[in-house]
């Protein structure tokens, strides 16, 4: 065993660090997220059937995707909800990394995935990823990306504006917003290729109906999507 090893094991010891899903202490060789945390997620396999699951359908008649696939179900006060608090708002980067580590392994196994030639983060405004320091999409897509043996193209798109509230807005209220909010950056990085474009969280699925929509029309070939969560 190395120094470093050791190192890292005897601050284990003096402050061990919590799990970021259920807050309790992770026990030596866990990662994050504790061994009963992750046989407790609430995976959705939608991987098992891309092209036929609820989150697939809810993109019929709206926009032309290929594959449509969610890790987990969004569940109100649950560990989801934790993961993607302590994702977002605490600075927790490493969260997306697993998360898209395990996921990625899975995607990596199914044949319909071996066709997306580029991974596709949402873009955040400029000024929210100064003010957050982070992109909470990126960590989770780079490992999709990694596992599927493809380029991360993290500047493809490009958020223009600061989205304001979309709660009061009606569906094509919340799809006009959209369509402002988003440009595309680099579009010889998405010309001719099946795109992957990738979320943290898929509510109403107008983010990346308006993204999926641009990106379309700006040359790629095919585009699917993948996210963190699905709120069911």
């Amino acid at each position: 065993m190395g120094l470093r090893s050791l190192y890292h094991d005897f601050l284990a010891l003096l402050f061990p660090e919590d799990c970021r899903a259920c807050a309790g202490e992770l026990a030596l060789g866990e990662e994050i997220i504790c061994s009963h945390c992750r046989i407790k997620l609430p995976y959705t396999d939608f991987h098992l059937s891309p092209t036929a699951n609820p989150l697939h359908e809810v993109f019929w008649g709206r926009v032309p995707l290929q594959l449509a696939v969610s890790f987990l179900k969004f569940q109100e006060k649950g560990r989801v909800q934790r993961l993607l608090h302590q994702l977002k708002y605490k600075g927790q980067e490493e969260v997306g990394v697993v998360l898209g580590r395990w996921f990625g392994a899975q995607l990596r196994e199914q044949k319909a995935f071996q066709t997306v030639d580029v991974v596709v983060p949402v873009p955040l405004h400029p000024g929210k990823l100064k003010q957050r320091g982070y992109n909470q999409v990126e960590g989770f897509a780079q490992q999709l990306a990694e596992a599927l043996d493809v380029p991360l193209a993290r500047k493809a798109l490009q958020k223009n504006r600061f989205s304001s509230t979309q709660t009061t807005k009606n569906r094509q209220a919340r799809w006009e917003a959209m369509q402002q909010l988003y440009a595309i950056h680099l579009p010889e990085e998405i010309k001719g290729r099946h795109v992957l474009l990738v979320d943290d969280v898929i509510t109403t699925g107008a983010t990346l109906e308006a993204c999926a929509q641009l990106l379309l029309r700006n040359g790629a070939s095919a585009v699917s999507v993948a996210s963190i969560a699905y709120t069911l």
